[in-house]
């Protein structure tokens, strides 16, 4: 486990609720629904969980219905966050 990378989820409510509602695959608009979040606040943590390779685009050619899920990493992290 990267505890650096533990450490930035953490930092941020909006990554960390991410990281826990990603238990599969995810379009941005379920995560709306689901976090009762602002679409710019769901992009922005993506964008940012993207960049350090916790998250992955599986679709990222298409502009709209993008599908998210979690990198090994990432599940790594997400099960830390829950025990």
């Amino acid at each position: 486990m990267d505890y650096n990378i533990f450490s930035y989820v953490i930092r941020s409510k909006n990554r960390k609720k991410i990281i826990l509602a990603l238990d599969k695959m995810k379009l941005p608009s379920q995560l709306k629904k689901e976090l009762k979040m602002e679409d710019s606040n769901i992009a922005r943590a993506l964008r940012e969980l993207e960049k350090v390779s916790v998250v992955k685009c599986l679709t990222p050619k298409q502009k709209m219905g993008k599908l998210y899920v979690l990198t090994p990493l990432g599940e790594k992290v997400r099960e830390e966050l829950i025990s």
